[in-house]
């Protein structure tokens, strides 16, 4: 049995304490409304504001079908990039607001635009309705920014964005990086992480199991790449890659996969795993100092692959 109090430093179990006190372990029993309601009450607890100097603009992108709300970030610096930003929380949770201040800092540090997007989310939008609007995201970008555009993600967010990076490889206008933190990329639930980590703080196998249930709709999906980027047999002509994971996560494996079958298809990808870390420390960049020095490592990813510069 894994020993989290030997792994996990006491700053990080502060954090653990007070997420649990907004959003108890057991909160996945509860109803999809009121998982939402616990899951925002805890976002705005964690809110940390805006830096100094970035503006902010919310807007929709128009479909034929519906719109996608979109928050758009703006620093004074001249940016280099447009940087798609898509939020975690499982697939059902999360929006506009719930990664506000990330998004924020991400695009004060690195000087890029940041877009962070509104998709759909389940259950009231099944699979692929997230990655259909991930796409529109992207396809928007392409159309209406003359920027080169990276795709970044955490979580569920971090799916997101490599299922756009596998679908777009042929377009004109490809993504030039992607960086993915903690994301879940259809792995092996048989081995590695998810069997060490099975009952991590934070999240547990039982959550992913739920989140994929509802997601698909209870549908079996084996095999869909859009769902699941690890099924692709083809991982050539992919972006470069950074891949950040935390040690105390089912998902940290999933960043060792992908990151190998980039490398063996001739690609370019970075795997970091952060020691003593769980999923979502991105709320804890403020207060636990694993977590800050995670965090300017993904700020630092973002800012290089941005501008075509590769340093792993």
């Amino acid at each position: 049995m894994t020993d989290y109090k030997t792994l996990i430093d006491a700053e990080t179990w502060a954090f653990i304490e007070q997420t649990n006190s907004y959003y108890p372990p057991d909160t996945i029993d509860y109803t999809i409304a009121q998982q939402r309601e616990i899951y925002d009450r805890m976002c705005r607890e964690f809110f940390a504001g805006y830096p100094e100097g970035v503006a902010v603009e919310t807007s929709a992108i128009a479909t034929t079908t519906h719109d996608i709300p979109i928050r758009i970030y703006r620093s004074a610096s001249q940016a280099a990039a447009t940087v798609l930003y898509f939020h975690g929380g499982g697939f059902i949770l999360g929006g506009l607001d719930s990664h506000d201040d990330v998004c924020a800092e991400l695009c004060g540090r690195t000087g890029h635009e940041v877009v962070s997007v509104d998709y759909r989310l389940a259950p009231e939008h099944l699979h692929p309705a997230a990655f259909d609007d991930a796409m529109g995201a992207f396809e928007w970008a392409t159309t209406n920014r003359e920027h080169p555009i990276v795709l970044c993600g955490d979580s569920a967010g971090g799916n997101l964005a490599a299922a756009v990076s596998h679908a777009t490889r042929g377009h004109q206008r490809k993504p030039i990086g992607q960086v993915l933190i903690y994301p879940g990329l259809g792995g092996d639930r048989s081995r590695g992480s998810y069997v060490t980590h099975a009952e991590a703080p934070m999240l547990t196998v039982r959550d992913l199991e739920f989140y994929k249930k509802v997601r698909t709709g209870g549908v079996d999906r084996t095999g869909d790449i859009t769902l699941s980027p690890l099924a692709d047999g083809d991982f050539a002509n992919l972006p470069p890659t950074v891949l950040i994971t935390a040690e105390c996560d089912p998902l940290s494996s999933d960043g060792e996969a992908y990151r190998a079958r980039v490398a063996a298809a001739g690609g370019r990808a970075y795997w970091f795993e952060e020691a003593g870390l769980v999923h979502g420390y991105l709320r804890a960049r403020h207060t636990v100092g694993r977590a800050r020095a995670s965090f300017t490592r993904i700020v630092d990813a973002v800012a290089a692959l941005g501008t075509g510069e590769w340093v792993p």
